[in-house]
């Protein structure tokens, strides 16, 4: 069936068309008719046609604005101009506007047929090119997934190799150079953000995957990995080797809306925890700043640059003990970091008891490097001279006893200072908000610019603000500007419009409705009252 569209300001000249078309056609074509250009356009939204037949010279909107509008919605009707109209201009337009014949009037029956069967032709053609492109994505629909799958166990969890990466990347047409990782994890929502019902959410996941997928990819050019217990690997490639604070904003709010998306839609409760970029073949590192991201953070969605501290050090043998120990300093965790560094010293002991030599060495290793952990991802103080002792003393213990207490002494030191300094951090941060605010409460500011300043996400700052100073940014800025709009209303010299202004709106009636929601009373009554 061929939906062909004619348009004629002439009733003789549609009807003598439909006469031909269905003589010679019948049942194969549906014809719809309009006498106008406005009507052939509003006739062209719902009919949908494949072919139309256009007269220039039509009442209100001639044959070429019409055709324009048409193309706005339907890019692949094929149209065919017949006019009285012989003139050059039009022709030149037509052509640009892909029309394929343009015929002059008076036009005979076999002309008609001949260029009818022609778009025909050109209609098969393209529906024939469409089936194909449904089966062939038909089929990438079912092999993308395993490529995908195959790729991400292939970057994270193995030790990859150039030319199997390499391989990956061709098939899925990967050119960037660089890509972050995007962690999603899902289950159900327990106290204080974190995840319960692993288990049974893994079970969930095999029946929203496929859904999963679909969302993400519309909001990220992504590769999708496979279930990993509840979590979700997404890989996106990028051009560059750094963002900037505003692409990053951008990435954390497409983040946190595709995760809003998956809660609209799948039963489940989401986190995602966003990774820095990296080259991608060390999209191993960026997938672990992901995850420790949610790992150190209740927050629905956390950027790793929000973050203070998300490497863990990757030790030898006993590695899993080891890790712990580093995942607990990094927490703060003074009793956890202990238990594992006694582990530790005991498999030393038992191990090598006549090493002395080494297993000074290791403990010295281990609390240097959880020094310097904790001053890159916790801000603790590090400096050159610290550890001039440290050396001398692990040296004049009398036995492994002593050199233990010193080992765990020195981890319950690098534990308080952690939890001290992130908590000194953050209220570094809010006091050097609140400090600006107080400098700048008379010009326009946004949480967008105070979070530039520290260089924190908004939503991030925005949660650290309320949590520090138990109001939100907004309301802490207007708490400052009322402020100061009090003492300026007790001074009689100013006026009201000049208080409104010196406290930092530009709108007089905007400015009393907040004073009054703040004091109770209009800027008029408080100063009458004084």
């Amino acid at each position: 069936m061929y939906r062909v569209l004619l348009a004629d300001d002439e009733g003789i000249m549609l009807q003598s068309l439909k006469t031909i078309i269905e003589g010679n056609f019948g049942q194969e074509c549906e014809i719809a008719m309009a006498k106008t250009g406005r009507a052939v356009v509003e006739l062209a939204e719902t009919f949908r046609p494949d072919i139309a037949f256009m007269d220039i010279q039509m009442p209100g909107l001639n044959g070429i604005q019409a055709m324009k509008e048409i193309q706005k919605n339907n890019k692949n009707v094929i149209f065919i101009v017949i006019t009285a109209y012989d003139k050059f201009d039009y022709a030149k337009e037509a052509i640009n506007l892909g029309v394929m014949e343009y015929l002059t009037k008076p036009v005979n029956k076999k002309v008609v047929l001949d260029v009818l069967v022609q778009a025909m032709h050109k209609v098969d053609e393209t529906r024939q090119k469409r089936s194909d492109d449904l089966k062939i994505r038909e089929k990438l629909e079912t092999v993308i997934p395993v490529l995908e799958s195959g790729y991400i166990y292939e970057l994270l969890l193995s030790s990859r190799s150039s030319a199997s990466t390499e391989n990956y990347r061709k098939l899925l047409d990967i050119q960037e150079q660089h890509a972050y990782a995007i962690v999603l994890e899902f289950g159900d929502r327990g106290e204080n953000g974190k995840m319960t019902n692993e288990v049974g959410a893994r079970v969930q996941a095999e029946k929203f995957y496929p859904e999963l997928r679909e969302i993400v990819k519309g909001y990220f050019h992504c590769i999708v990995g496979p279930l990993m217990g509840n979590k979700i690997v997404m890989l996106v490639p990028y051009d560059h080797g750094e963002v900037s604070y505003e692409e990053r904003v951008r990435i954390l709010e497409r983040t946190r809306n595709m995760v809003y998306k998956l809660e609209e839609r799948i039963p489940s409760y989401f986190r995602g925890g966003i990774g820095y970029i990296k080259e991608i073949e060390d999209a191993n590192s960026s997938y672990e700043d992901a995850l420790n991201a949610l790992r150190r953070t209740d927050s629905h969605v956390i950027h790793v640059k929000d973050v203070p501290g998300t490497k863990i050090y990757d030790g030898e043998y006993p590695s899993d003990v080891e890790k712990k120990m580093f995942q607990c300093l990094l927490k703060a965790d003074a009793r956890g970091a202990e238990n594992q560094a006694n582990l530790f010293f005991d498999w030393m002991v038992t191990n090598f008891p006549d090493n002395r030599e080494e297993i000074e060495l290791k403990v010295l290793e281990f609390v240097m490097w959880a020094e310097r952990e904790a001053s890159m991802n916790n801000g603790v103080p590090y400096g050159f001279g610290y550890r001039k002792d440290y050396l001398t003393a692990v040296q004049s213990f009398d036995n492994y006893e002593q050199l233990n207490r010193w080992f765990i002494s020195k981890i319950q030191e690098i534990c308080k200072n952690s939890s001290t300094t992130k908590e000194t951090q953050t209220e570094t941060l809010v006091s050097k908000v609140k400090s600006y605010i107080e400098e700048n409460y008379q010009k326009d500011i946004s949480l967008e610019d105070v979070s530039r300043l520290v260089d924190i996400s908004p939503y991030y700052f925005s949660k650290l603000f309320k949590k520090e100073s138990g109001k939100n940014f907004i309301e802490y800025l207007t708490e400052v500007r009322m402020k100061h709009a009090k003492q300026f209303l007790r001074n009689g010299s100013y006026s009201i419009k000049e208080v409104c202004i010196m406290s930092g709106y530009s709108d007089p009636n905007y400015f009393s409705r907040q004073f009054k929601k703040y004091e109770g009373v209009t800027p008029s009554e408080f100063r009458e009252r004084l």
